[in-house]
């Protein structure tokens, strides 16, 4: 169970992250702001080296108002985010534009779907969710045997920066703070392989790194 502290912070961080929200976007030109977008998630895939193919069925958890589901055309995107009310009141995001993907309002660690995804995202969101556990768990329920899931989040580059922001309130807007070490053992934990680490961008206090992975009952070889 949850502690009060714990769920005071993701409260907490939700509100916050709607403030900022809107207040990011609140001067942005929406084409030239989802022109940007889609230029950094083509840049995404090659980064990650993610392959979709047409018949690929993809979850884009914790989606925002721009994610991965912007540059999508198969027939099978679902993309979740319990801030969609939020986004809805944003001119930068319409779902109109995305006739292909069905979006739902709900915490990823509520999400469950019927059918198991080839691929999923999750981009800059765990570090948001109320339970990570359970959040975690989620995920490897909705991916398929041999499916692939992208995971990015910041990454704290020292111990006492990280047992400092855990004390405080440093970072408001993501209620967890943990390192690599701690992302690799979690993601181990929920019966996921770590096949490859990439460290997308180095910071002073963070890095932020994405996690390609797959479920621990598929015989894959794991990099270093």
């Amino acid at each position: 169970m949850l502690s009060k502290v714990r769920k005071y912070r993701w409260w907490v961080s939700q509100k916050a992250e709607r403030l900022w929200w809107r207040y990011y976007l609140k001067d942005k030109s929406p084409v030239e702001y989802l022109r940007w977008k889609m230029e950094y998630w083509q840049n995404f895939l090659k980064l990650t080296g993610i392959k979709i193919s047409d018949n690929s069925t993809v979850y884009d958890a914790g989606c925002g108002p721009a994610g991965v589901f912007t540059i999508l055309k198969v027939p099978t995107v679902i993309a979740v985010d319990s801030l969609l009310d939020t986004y809805s009141q944003l001119v930068q995001f319409d779902k109109a534009d995305y006739p292909n993907v069905q979006f739902i309002s709900s915490r990823i660690e509520e999400y469950l779907n019927t059918k198991s995804f080839d691929i999923i995202f999750c981009v800059n969101a765990i570090n948001h969710v109320e339970d990570i556990d359970l959040a975690l768990s989620m995920l490897n329920k909705n991916l398929n045997a041999d499916g692939t899931l992208v995971l990015t989040t910041d990454v704290h580059r020292t111990n006492l920066l990280k047992k400092l922001f855990q004390l405080i309130p440093g970072d408001i807007l993501h209620p967890h703070q943990y390192n690599l070490a701690d992302y690799e053992k979690m993601l181990k934990e929920h019966n996921f392989v770590v096949n490859k680490r990439i460290r997308l961008k180095s910071g002073t206090i963070f890095d932020y790194c994405a996690f390609i992975v797959s479920k621990l009952n598929k015989d894959i070889e794991v990099q270093g």
